[in-house]
């Protein structure tokens, strides 16, 4: 085995520099920003499997963890977003329900009715929602440090139909409710910090509001007009002011790039200074301007998130290749997977949350590993020449890791790091991590790949993706 590790790398180290298929120059004059982690949002996977350690231990830290036999490597993220639910279960005449909606995406929301908005009164009830709280302290236990408090929907009585799951492109919250809503979350906010130790650094009151969201839909959804969004947006940030919140408000989640942008452009200039971080979700998938919003993003100082992606094929090599088109154009500080647990392949591990069973693992989760377990907070996001390569480098123990993806053929990539400060050796072995999207290898360490001068190749399989890790790496020469 050790003759052949040493003769792979021999080979490619002797591949004359004119063969590399492809060159990738890493720039660290291209900084975008430090990176602030990776997450997960909580519903509705976690309604269902909330108390299970295993999965909290697979998601939320960096230990490697067996699970149904499979030796998993920790994905370490740190943030988790917690929906403040919209639903009720009790016996508040009124509330409709869809009837394509399955009972694990109706997450029941604390204020039950709208009689008193004294969080200690009767229209309270904080004992409901447990298993999404008990992971949420999960994760706070293995080290998540980031949370947010997201809404998809007003509280059912709120919404203008009674119906939690929209009313199609009409807002379903009545102007008389916009306070509501604002002393909803805020009040949510407040009681997590003084009951549960958990303080979110975000309120974000609306979830893909440019959405049609139906009363016949099958999850949670609101539809708000811009307009809308501007006056909740300043009740809210009046309510956690007057609870003494230090948490700050993110919006508009919109459900792709071009509506959110369209949406900011529409927005108040005193909604666009209340708002701290520009949320948006991944679901435009290969298209959309990410490069405007992070144009726009920096214009206005704003931070900015993928706060939400997800699809439905469970190899990961669309994830894959829609991530590194966000680091090389959107530059977002950080990356959030909607649904950890689902079943059609939109899990990163495969279960159904109604029944509560889990089956398998699948591919995409090791994909994800490639990058969240290498580019971990704190680190410095650099730029590079190719739009399948993203690298980011770690100011406390100069390593430099390299995430790169390729889609065609296999090829030879040739990585050129003369731009750096050379503190390391010719012959240092570069880590190398695989993951091949047809399972064939699962995040497999490689040790077959070493610097000669300022430069090293890969091998990179066909549809794969390969992380490297370069230490003693100093940014400026």
């Amino acid at each position: 085995m050790l003759f052949s590790i040493l003769s792979t790398a021999v080979t490619l180290a002797s591949i004359p520099a004119a063969l590399a298929d492809i060159v990738i120059t890493i720039d660290p004059s291209s900084k975008w920003g430090t990176w602030e982690g990776w997450g997960t949002s909580l519903a509705w996977w976690a309604k269902a499997f909330g108390d299970r350690d295993d999965l909290a231990s697979a998601f939320f830290s960096t230990q490697w963890q067996m699970f149904q036999g499979n030796d998993l490597p920790g994905l370490g993220f740190n943030i988790a977003r917690y929906n403040a639910g919209a639903s009720s279960h009790k016996s508040h005449n009124g509330m409709a329900v869809s009837p394509n909606i399955k009972p694990s995406r109706q997450i029941e929301g604390f204020w039950q009715d709208g009689a008193s908005p004294d969080p200690s009164s009767s229209s309270w009830d904080w004992s409901v929602d447990t298993k999404q709280r008990m992971m949420l302290h999960k994760a706070k236990k293995r080290g998540a440090y980031i949370f947010e408090l997201f809404s998809n929907s007003p509280m059912w009585w709120m919404c203008g139909n009674h119906n939690p799951s929209g009313n199609g492109l009409e807002d379903n919250l009545p102007s008389k409710n916009y306070k509501q809503h604002a002393i909803y979350m805020a009040t949510v906010d407040q009681h997590a910090r003084q009951n549960w130790g958990i303080e979110f650094q975000s309120v974000e009151p609306f979830n893909e509001p440019s959405s049609s969201w139906g009363a016949d839909g099958t999850q949670e959804g609101c539809h708000f007009e811009v307009g809308a969004m501007d006056q909740v947006t300043a009740l809210l940030k009046a309510e956690l002011s007057k609870r003494g919140s230090r948490s700050f408000i993110a919006a508009s989640d919109e459900t792709s790039y071009d509506a959110a942008i369209s949406t900011w452009g529409k927005m108040q200039s005193a909604t666009k200074a209340a708002i701290n971080r520009i949320n948006v979700h991944g679901y435009q998938g290969g298209g959309g301007r990410r490069d405007t919003l992070y144009s726009l993003a920096k214009q206005y100082n704003k931070a900015l998130w993928n706060s939400e992606y997800g699809d439905e094929e469970g190899t990961g090599r669309r994830m894959a290749m829609n991530l590194l088109m966000d680091f090389f154009s959107l530059h977002p500080t950080a990356w959030s997977y909607w649904q950890a647990v689902d079943g059609g392949g939109w899990g990163l591990i495969a279960g159904d949350n109604d029944a509560k069973s889990l089956t398998n693992v699948n591919t995409k989760y090791f994909v994800l590993a490639q990058f969240s377990r290498h580019i971990r907070p704190g680190m410095t996001m650099l730029g590079s020449n190719n739009p399948n390569t993203v690298a980011a480098w770690n100011p406390k123990n100069r390593v430099l890791a390299i995430v790169a993806g390729n889609w065609g053929p296999a090829q030879v990539h040739e990585f050129d790091l003369s731009k750096f400060k050379q503190n390391w050796k010719d012959g240092d072995l570069v880590k190398t991590w695989t993951t091949v999207v047809d399972g064939s290898k699962k995040y497999q360490r490689e040790k077959n790949f070493f610097i000669q001068g300022t430069r090293f190749r890969s091998w990179l399989e066909k549809d794969s993706v390969q992380t490297f890790e370069i230490r003693g790496v100093t940014l400026s020469k």
